[in-house]
Formats: structure tokens, C-alpha cells, sequence
């Protein structure tokens, strides 16, 4: 599978925005799909992953809900209430891992490019 990120961009403060992760490929049917993002000089975080329910950053819970559109082959993060902190290049990934390990980057094994998204103050 080849994945695909964009939808990141430019906004200030309490805006928000919406990521797109679109797949080719085969179908991401029965994989598991999560988010990553990488702020300037540090490590990749978890985001959100979606396996049937959702999983969730503790810094993004209430604020950012992923979904799947499997007519699309596409997976989702809407981005609602963004703060400054926010700013990253996001990731999405595709993993097989168990529920627990949902967090984990290094059980994932497909990349998107990545989509930088800026909040201003």
C-alpha cells in the first residue's frame, strides 16, 4: 500500500483543519491507520490510530477525531480548536499491531510523506 497525506496548511489558533490519508494500492480495509506528528527538534508522537473504535493522544482528546471512509479508502483527522503546540509535520501510517501497541511508531510499516500544519498565535 502506498498512503498519502495532505490537507495540512496555515491557521491561527482555534481554527481548524482536516487531514486526508488516501491509499493505493490495495484496500485498508483491515489494516489499522494512525497518526503521527513531528515537531521541529523533537521525537515522532502519537496522535490518534483507528482499529474498528478510536485511540487518542492525551494532548488531542476532545479536539482531533480520525475516521475512515472505506468507500474512499481514505482515513481522516479532523483537527478542531488547534493551538500553537499543534504545529507539526503529521504523519499517517499503517500498522497490523495489537490495540495496546496502537501508540507505538515503531510497530507501523508504511509512511505517508507527511503534511506540515502551522498554527499561529
Amino acid at each position: 500500500v502506498q498512503l498519502q497525506a495532505s490537507g495540512g496548511g496555515l491557521v491561527q489558533a482555534g481554527g481548524s483543519l482536516r487531514l486526508s490519508c488516501a491509499a493505493n494500492g490495495r484496500s485498508l480495509g483491515d489494516l489499522r491507520v494512525g497518526w503521527f506528528r513531528q515537531a521541529p527538534g523533537k521525537e515522532r508522537e502519537f496522535v490518534a490510530a483507528i482499529a474498528g473504535s478510536s485511540r487518542y493522544a492525551d494532548s488531542v482528546k476532545g479536539r482531533f477525531t480520525i475516521s475512515r471512509v472505506r468507500a474512499l479508502n481514505t482515513v481522516y483527522l479532523q483537527m478542531n480548536d488547534l493551538k500553537p503546540e499543534d504545529t507539526a509535520v503529521y504523519y499517517c501510517a499503517v500498522t497490523r499491531t495489537i490495540w495496546s501497541a496502537l501508540d507505538d511508531s515503531r510497530q507501523y510499516t508504511t509512511w505517508g510523506q507527511g503534511t506540515l500544519v502551522t498554527v499561529s498565535s
